[in-house]
């Protein structure tokens, strides 16, 4: 490809009026059709200019300047926007459309009348022999085309036949850019199948944008059965009408759903051999405890993993109990370790959401129904506002709530399905690069990227730094919805995760506006970029920024403000 031809490539290329490029007059494209197998291209189109290299997945084409500066008053915007990156062209192989995505440009002659692009093929239409129009698109190429074949610019009326939704499922979030009309699909089932992600930099409407996504799917289906974990409060305003909400003050998670691993996690102090030690001990005595309640006794095979209510005080005394049974008062340390960090968390009111004496009941039954929304009762999603958690469990919350999610599904296989998404805000503070083993949270999480397809559980990850996500389970997401991302480290993990044939879509990231996105994988026909709807202000997130040049106006009222805020950092938000 270092050898170029000069404008004479363009003997046929001519410009929408005029001359050619080699001097020739332009053929009347009614009187004079351009030649090609199934007849003429459509009405009033030209080509811009000419295929030069092939390769399997993209290839290199001449375009004419002086054809693509005629189009630039074009009143359809698709084709004033021809040859631009990021925009599309087609070429007529046989009797199909090729489309293609153009990549990037690079002015090719010393004379300026030559740019050569490299696009990338996007899928193939039939052609309508009366009118040459494309129709019945679908995604993948079959037939390549020769070196010399002309290039067309896609027009509006090609592109509602391009992103046409099809007869599946789907919810429509915005427009196609650069057009206002055609409406933007994405394809729940094969979006949720296979599980998605959701980046952009702070500040890009990501979260207004999740919001008006989720808002789509509980309208399709209000019967659903989503959980949303929501780090920072913000989701509750957007779903009071249509969602359950739950925080501190009424989650009402009972300890006991904690595996084992998750008890260690939060009784464990210790660390290197004091902690395997330890938690020999904590394993002993917790089965111990379970063992004494009714449930337990009624198994025959109990587990240390097995969710079985138990009476914190019943551990406590069995630890004791094993702690008397020592001879010498050296070992007793790992004993007194568990007995004092058990009994701390008894009495830090931060904690009564999870460890409360009232929560030994068996509610296993009605705390899977109200989280999993079974029956949803027109509300098919959970907010899970974990903002008022303690930080020192909070990823033990969140691994609760995933496992639940993963272990329902898994015990279930047998009953009618009953498919759940599960979204998670901030996921890479769950599953940060290089640790999501390192944790509970991040090991389930992980592991429902990997396998949860399979059993009906569908993960949703929102981040605004996807280079801090493990990088293996964002390449699980099966389709990335990626707003501006201001970070190159960013944007490089986000293109090793994408297709390779949204790669010219993927430049264009850093230069979107708010409120616009690229999406591209298995929810989408092709790659496309969208401007996303508005949203109600009754159903956006309370995550605006604040207006420091109104708010620093007002006054008055101070001591008031520092006084109840100090009342409730005192009580911690009781």
């Amino acid at each position: 490809m270092t050898d170029m031809p000069g404008p004479n490539a363009f003997l046929r290329a001519m410009p929408l009026s005029g001359t050619g490029v080699a001097g020739a007059p332009i053929p009347d494209p009614i009187a004079d059709p351009l030649p090609g197998p199934a007849g003429a291209a459509p009405i009033g189109a030209a080509p811009i200019g000419v295929v030069f290299a092939i390769a399997g997945s993209s290839s290199r084409v001449l375009l004419d300047r002086a054809s693509i500066a005629a189009m630039f008053d074009d009143p359809d915007p698709v084709v004033a926007a021809a040859g631009q990156v990021g925009s599309q062209i087609k070429m007529r192989v046989g009797n199909a459309w090729l489309v293609a995505n153009v990549r990037s440009l690079k002015l090719e002659d010393t004379a300026g009348t030559c740019i050569a692009a490299d696009i990338d093929y996007l899928g193939e239409g039939d052609e309508e022999r009366l009118t040459g129009k494309l129709y019945k698109f679908r995604r993948g190429v079959t037939r390549y085309p020769m070196p010399g074949c002309e290039v067309f610019p896609i027009t509006t009326a090609d592109l509602k036949q391009i992103y046409a939704a099809e007869d599946r499922a789907n919810i429509t979030i915005g427009t196609v850019y650069p057009t206002t009309d055609i409406r933007a699909a994405l394809y729940v089932d094969a979006m949720l199948g296979k599980h998605f992600a959701l980046v952009g930099s702070t500040g890009t409407g990501k979260s207004t944008s999740a919001a008006l996504i989720l808002h789509r799917i509980c309208e399709m289906a209000p019967q659903g059965h989503i959980v949303m974990i929501d780090p920072h409060g913000e989701y509750a305003a957007a779903f009071r009408t249509n969602g359950a909400i739950y925080d501190v003050t009424n989650l009402q998670m009972p300890y006991w759903l904690m595996n084992f691993e998750e008890h260690c996690e939060v009784f464990l102090t210790s660390s290197g051999s004091a902690r395997q030690f330890d938690a020999d001990i904590l394993a002993k005595c917790l089965l111990m405890a379970k063992a004494k309640s009714r449930l337990g006794q009624e198994i025959a095979k109990l587990t240390v993993d097995a969710p079985i209510p138990y009476l914190l005080s019943d551990l406590t005394n069995i630890i004791g109990l094993e702690m008397g049974k020592m001879d010498r008062a050296g070992d007793t340390a790992p004993y007194l370790r568990l007995k004092t960090k058990i009994d701390e968390i008894k009495a830090d009111p931060r904690y009564g959401f999870m460890f409360s004496g009232m929560l030994v009941a068996d509610t296993m039954a009605s705390f899977l129904s109200r989280i999993f929304r079974l029956p949803g009762d027109g509300k098919p999603i959970s907010i899970i506002d974990v903002s008022g958690v303690p930080s020192d469990i909070t990823s033990v919350v969140v691994a609760v709530l995933a496992r639940m999610t993963f272990d329902f599904a898994i015990w279930s296989r047998n009953e009618p399905q009953r498919p759940i998404l599960l979204v998670c805000e901030e996921a890479h503070r769950y599953i940060p690069a290089g640790q999501e083993t390192s944790s509970s949270v991040g090991r389930i999480l992980g592991r429902i990227a990997k396998e949860g397809r399979k059993y009906g559980v569908s993960l949703g990850l929102i981040t605004q730094r996807p280079s801090d996500l493990a990088e293996g389970v964002l390449s699980q997401c099966g389709t990335i919805i990626a707003m501006r991302l201001n970070n190159d480290r960013d944007q490089a993990f986000v293109r090793a995760a994408m297709p390779e044939g949204a790669r010219g879509f993927l430049d264009s990231i850093p230069a979107l506006r708010n409120r616009e996105c690229i999406i591209c994988g298995e929810g989408v026909t092709i790659p496309i970029r969208v401007s996303f709807d508005d949203l109600a202000e009754s159903k956006r997130p309370a995550s605006g920024d604040p207006l420091f040049s109104e708010l620093w106006r007002d006054v008055g009222g101070e001591d008031q403000i520092i006084g109840r805020t100090i009342q409730r950092w005192r009580a911690q938000g009781k």
